[in-house]
């Protein structure tokens, strides 16, 4: 047919982050005869790495991370949804997000993306092999140590999570990271941020220095050697009988001081319209569809998607068929931390985790790390076509 709408998609490889955007895009095809959506994949790595521009110039849809916000604001690579989407739809995804997801899109005061995935760092275990070995999980910090030293946690380690994670740290002490001019924490709280981070990547599996998210779960699904991980970004999938061959059951993390859990830092994908597509009102129309509430109870998360709507995270369907992640998680969603989005940010975030990864592998002066992450975030403030 000469009159077939095509459009581009471009998502992240997983199956929370693939299936159910060719669900959607199926479902959105069949009810708009004539309209045809491929979504392709890139793998994680790449989904952290790529520029939105570079992308935005291939494809019409783009699934993305909320720190290049202040890029896309400032690029208009992507289209803002308040100049096609109406008011009203808007309000209910900003009064229905989970946590600061609808705002971490929010830039120069315009919309972004769509909040279609909501996700932060979160604390899963392994029941029977807690069981097994006599224990629970652990509730503080300190029990948290103790059952490494028994060789039963592990938590991602790559850059990019060692440097989230030393955020979570930083949050959980009582300091939110980039506050002042030119620091990106002070002394005293970086400091020990450091010290107690080190203190567990020593306890774990060297192996976990390589490391995401997915690389702990698999493992912890494949063998019976881990049955805890303290924080990484959750993934329902993994709570979800038949997915993998053990089922994780997943919790708020471990307090600190044995009244307050530990802050995480937001994390979660939004979709966004390519300023070069020729077919605006039908990416900005299926766009829609996919963040409307009844997609994301339904088909969304049906298909393996970790919902950004409120409604869906607190379905008593969608917690039946997870075994309660989405209500067990949600309070660490709602007090995550929202990191840095300026226009540069990006460089930051693409080196920090480095300088913080070669610490927590190989110690040294935690005063040096904090002088180093301050000179990485000073020239992302001045050198902001990085992205």
């Amino acid at each position: 047919m000469s009159d077939q709408i095509i459009l581009k998609g471009i998502t992240w490889n997983h199956s929370r982050g693939f299936v159910p955007m060719t669900a959607t895009a199926q479902r959105f095809s069949e009810l708009n005869p004539g309209v045809e959506i491929i979504w392709e994949k890139r793998s994680l790595q790449q989904f952290a790495d790529l520029s939105i521009e570079q992308l935005a110039a291939r494809y019409d849809l783009l699934v993305i991370d909320h720190p290049w916000a202040g890029f896309a604001a400032n690029t208009r690579t992507i289209l803002p949804f308040d100049e096609f989407l109406s008011p009203e739809f808007l309000k209910d995804q900003e009064v229905n997000t989970v946590g600061e997801s609808y705002i971490s899109y929010n830039f120069h005061g315009q919309q972004w993306a769509l909040p279609i995935d909501a996700a932060t760092p979160v604390a899963a275990s392994r029941p029977d092999l807690l069981t097994a070995h006599g224990t629970d999980k652990p509730s503080t910090y300190d029990e948290l140590i103790d059952l490494a030293k028994r060789g039963l946690v592990a938590c991602p380690l790559i850059p990019i999570d060692s440097l989230m994670t030393f955020y979570t740290f930083c949050c959980s002490l009582g300091e939110d990271p980039f506050q002042q001019e030119g620091e990106v924490v002070s002394r005293e709280t970086g400091i020990q941020a450091l010290q107690m981070y080190r203190q567990l990547a020593q306890l774990v599996d060297p192996a976990c220095f390589g490391y995401n998210p997915i690389k702990v779960y698999e493992r912890m699904t494949l063998t019976d050697d881990i049955a805890y991980c303290p924080f990484a970004y959750g993934y329902s999938n993994y709570s979800r009988e038949g997915y993998a061959r053990r089922v994780l059951h997943f919790h708020d993390m471990v307090t600190l001081n044995g009244k307050t859990n530990l802050r995480s830092t937001l994390g979660g994908t939004g979709l966004a319209v390519s300023s070069q597509c020729q077919h605006i009102d039908v990416a900005m129309k299926y766009a829609e569809y996919v963040a409307s509430p009844a997609c994301q109870q339904g088909l969304y998360t049906d298909n393996g998607g970790q919902p950004g709507h409120l409604s869906a995270w607190t379905s008593s369907a969608t917690n039946s068929k997870t075994h309660n992640y989405f209500s067990n998680t949600l309070p660490a969603l709602q007090r995550a931390f929202l990191r840095p989005r300026y226009n540069g940010s990006m460089y930051f975030q693409d080196h920090g985790g480095d300088v913080v990864r070669n610490y927590l592998m190989n110690g040294g002066s935690e005063m040096q790390v904090l002088a180093d992450l301050d000179k990485l975030y000073q020239t992302s403030r001045e050198n902001v076509q990085h992205g």
